[in-house]
């Protein structure tokens, strides 16, 4: 691979500063999966393609690689800029949450045209999205988007019946470990979890994007299974959320 170029659909996850006037990259694409780039003298005020290299935006990329991990941006052209969101603080803020679980659950090149799909989903979406007085963290969007790349990576909550024994319940917390709901005699050190919880969380793997709704109550159980997927099968959590209440 090394000496050859590419060109690209990708979505910018994360932005970096570096060196005088350059930028090290974070992004999304459609042929590669995760790669990482370096976009040279962005941080001039004349570059011909700083612009089109924000968080958030959809962008097709010629990328030259190296020798080096990281390859160079020749050339960059928008697909879909999606400044209506980066420039509404809400908006911005759902989105951020969004970027950073992709940064996290995806972190190899490898081809994955159903995540990249789901990212540029959520990204349209999300220019047309409503504040919610619930906060950014708890968006039936986000939380929808973060459940659909859980499923997308492999580490899907089982709700269907308890994932320790396999009875049919009723379920009463979900456990990390075990990788989904569990019942009563299993609940041991499980966090709460309602059947209020599982119907919105399934409600919320059933539904477009676009339709993504949840009640508050069961928004925070979501988040806290989200939350704990991330702690036990990633060892992370994102930054861009504070501690579920």
């Amino acid at each position: 691979m090394a000496g050859r170029s590419y060109k690209t659909e990708a979505v910018v996850l994360r932005s970096i500063r570096f060196a005088e006037a350059d930028r090290v990259l974070h992004i999304y694409t459609l042929e590669r999966g995760r790669v990482g780039a370096v976009a040279k003298g962005v941080r001039r005020t004349k570059s011909r393609f700083g612009a089109r290299l924000e968080p958030l935006s959809h962008v097709e990329l010629m990328l030259h690689q190296g020798g080096g991990e990281l390859a160079t941006v020749t050339g960059a052209q928008l697909v879909r800029p999606h400044s209506v969101a980066r420039e509404h603080p809400y908006r911005l803020a759902v989105g951020l949450v969004g970027l950073e679980a992709m940064l996290r659950l995806f972190t190899e090149q490898e081809r994955n045209p159903r995540a990249f799909e789901a990212l540029t989903r959520f990204l349209d979406v999300l220019d047309g999205a409503e504040t919610r007085g619930e906060g950014p963290a708890l968006d039936p969007l986000v939380l929808a988007f973060q459940l659909k790349l859980l499923w997308l990576s492999g580490y899907l909550p089982h709700l269907t019946s308890c994932a320790e024994c396999g009875s049919e319940g009723p379920l009463l917390g979900y456990s990390p470990r075990a990788g989904g709901a569990v019942c009563e005699r299993c609940a041991q050190d499980s966090l709460p979890l309602s059947a209020g919880g599982i119907r919105g969380i399934e409600g919320l793997l059933g539904s477009p994007l676009a339709d993504a709704q949840i009640s508050k109550p069961a928004a925070r159980e979501a988040l806290r299974v989200i939350t704990s997927s991330y702690e036990y099968h990633g060892g992370f959590r994102l930054r861009t959320v504070a501690a579920p209440g």
